[in-house]
């Protein structure tokens, strides 16, 4: 019994509620009508990341070593951009020589030569002046992976140590 009065009360508490639900009105007077706008404006715009890097582990720099590295540019779709990278930060370094520095004390001031390129040939170098040396592309908004070739040429070898430099990559668009 107990059970049947909760239905009972339930049918009273939903039949008491049905006709607020019910009450939907139907106009048949006419009708007006409004529209909007709806806009985005997309702007030239991109973004750059860098992946590290990292020569193999040698001992004496008799032979280039080479190793590669990667950039991914983002731009919008048709945005025309170049890439550039600078000399570094390790003292003394320019594009057109760049340097590592040591890591370890007192081995600060030592360097080791190393050169970016745009071409896996190694023959072109990657530097920071448009027109110049950059390497240009035109948007798609996705995602675009540009190859970095780096070499560290023969040369005399240094003390045994970390030598490293941070380059900046730039995208102008």
């Amino acid at each position: 019994m107990k059970a049947m009065g909760y239905a009972t009360a339930l049918t009273v508490v939903v039949g008491a509620c049905a006709p607020t639900l019910a009450q939907a009105q139907v106009y048949e007077n006419g009708t007006s009508i409004a529209t909007f706008n709806v806009s985005l404006t997309v702007q030239a715009n991109c973004t750059i990341a860098a992946e590290p890097l990292v020569f193999p582990a040698t001992g004496l720099l008799s032979a280039p070593a080479n190793e590669e590295t990667t950039l991914s540019v983002t731009c919008t779709d048709t945005t025309p951009y170049n890439v550039g990278l600078d000399a570094g930060t390790a003292a003394g370094s320019t594009i057109a020589s760049r340097l590592l520095t040591g890591t370890a004390p007192g081995n600060t001031g030592t360097t080791v030569d190393y050169q970016l390129y745009q071409n896996a040939g190694r023959t072109t170098v990657w530097g920071n002046t448009q027109g110049t040396d950059t390497v240009g592309g035109t948007g798609t908004g996705a995602a675009q992976t540009l190859t970095v070739y780096g070499q560290v040429p023969p040369q005399d070898a240094p003390a045994p140590d970390t030598y490293q430099s941070t380059v900046t990559a730039t995208v102008y668009f």
